[in-house]
């Protein structure tokens, strides 16, 4: 064991993992950030996190904080220091069927999430993954597949039980701690560690899925057309895009989800899109939810994708960003280029109403890079995009920066982030770095 950590506390015993245990290779990584940390904490209940950060904090090791492990900045590990795990921390309950709340520990899996509410008639929109971990999406925002219908994942978070850098454990509600309740929806990484949920999930079971293959013309009007039937769309439908180019032809792969099982609504919701450009090919069930975010999409993290991703949001698809688009995709380095739809429910609560601020926008836009010249052909890729958006998410950033947290937090947002992340955290025991 490393000497800076040869006495443990007692409520730690046995829930710590050095280099020396064989259980470290499998938690010493994120999904896309090989890391070697000087030991890996698996806390048992809110407890043992308060425990793990006086360690730290006595030790003077740097905190990494992992819900899920497939944050793109790969902040979940670390060099040298203590990583928090809160894997043990999964259990999922609902709290009360008539009002569909249900209680979340944050070290769940989306996957888990989904397979434990189908039986109750439930769901959560989260990421797209099951694999992806609640706590990281449930303090940042969460763009999934019934976005639009649903919100955010933040926009129905009722309370979060939240350990904060002191060792204190507090439950913030709208009355007891509003303004952690605020900063924990939308920018709770720099304020506490969240251990648990109160979440209202939405009544559904079965849902509209839907794949399309379309050819996209140089010039991006495909795109537009695209962000014109979504801009009409009903909020039942949600949909993802993936732009791949070969050669001279780019084609959008299209995912379409309709939060219904009513074969005439999905028809209604998705025919649009047959309209938009060549439609290459086409298919459409109703699946349960749960299809969606399975579980055979769990698996450990060791590194296994390395990637340099950053994102933006456009309020509008002008021609020169629908462009700008195409030739990102097709450029002699390409990037992939995914876009989601927002809109709908995204846009009902006011800008002020949570730490995401972003309610008028209708598309997220993100682009990744992959080894071996990962940042340099993003930086290039993403120089002609970036004068069209408009904002950004802090999920899909993976090198952050001063530059990428004014993005994600404009104006007063970020004032009001920045106090609070002092007041939670005066010493910055859980931010790389202070905020401006």
């Amino acid at each position: 064991m490393n000497a800076t950590l040869s006495t443990v506390p007692a409520e730690l015993a046995g829930k710590m993992v050095t280099p020396d245990d064989p259980r470290y290779r499998l938690l010493r990584s994120t999904y896309t950030t090989v890391g070697r940390p000087a030991a890996v904490v698996l806390p048992e209940s809110a407890g043992d996190v308060a425990a793990a950060l006086r360690l730290a904090r006595e030790t003077g090791l740097r905190v990494a904080v992992r819900s899920g492990g497939h944050g793109l900045s790969g902040s979940g590990t670390n060099h040298g220091g203590l990583v928090i795990d809160l894997s043990a921390l999964h259990r999922i309950d609902v709290l009360d069927r008539g009002s569909r709340l249900v209680r979340v520990e944050a070290g769940a899996r989306w996957a888990q999430v989904a397979q434990a509410l189908a039986p109750h008639g439930l769901a959560i929109s989260s990421g797209d993954h099951g694999n992806v971990g609640v706590g990281g999406i449930a303090t940042g925002g969460g763009v999934g597949w019934l976005v639009r219908q649903y919100g955010l994942t933040i926009d129905h978070i009722r309370a979060v039980e939240v350990v904060l850098p002191d060792g204190t454990v507090v439950r913030a509600d709208a009355e007891a701690e509003p303004d952690l309740l605020w900063v924990m929806r939308g920018a709770g990484a720099g304020a506490g560690i969240a251990v648990a949920f109160e979440i209202e999930a939405m009544e559904l079971r079965d849902v509209g899925h839907a794949q399309l293959v379309v050819t996209v013309d140089p010039g991006g009007e495909t795109l537009r057309r695209w962000a014109d039937v979504m801009a009409r769309a009903p909020r039942e439908l949600s949909t993802a895009v993936m732009l791949s180019s070969r050669g001279a032809t780019t084609a959008a792969h299209i995912t379409a989800v309709v939060a219904s099982d009513r074969p005439s609504v999905i028809r209604d919701a998705v025919e649009p899109l047959l309209g938009i450009g060549d439609v290459m090919a086409q298919q459409a069930h109703v699946v349960p939810y749960t299809e969606l975010v399975p579980p055979h999409h769990l698996h450990s993290n060791s590194g296994q994708m390395p990637a340099s991703t950053t994102n933006g949001l456009l309020t509008d698809m002008t021609p020169d960003a629908a462009r700008a688009l195409v030739t990102a995709s097709a450029a002699p380095d390409p990037v992939l280029i995914q876009l989601r739809s927002l809109g709908g429910a995204v846009h009902d609560p006011a800008p002020s109403a949570t730490a995401f601020a972003h309610r008028h926008q209708n598309t997220l836009v993100i682009a990744t890079a992959f080894p071996p010249d990962a940042p340099a052909a993003l930086a290039a890729a993403w120089r002609p995009l970036a004068p069209h958006t408009d904002g950004a998410y802090v999920n899909f950033e993976s090198a952050p920066d001063e530059t990428t947290f004014a993005r994600a937090y404009p104006g007063p947002t970020r004032t009001r982030v920045t106090d609070l992340w002092k007041r939670y955290d005066p010493d910055g025991v859980l931010r790389n770095r202070p905020p401006a």
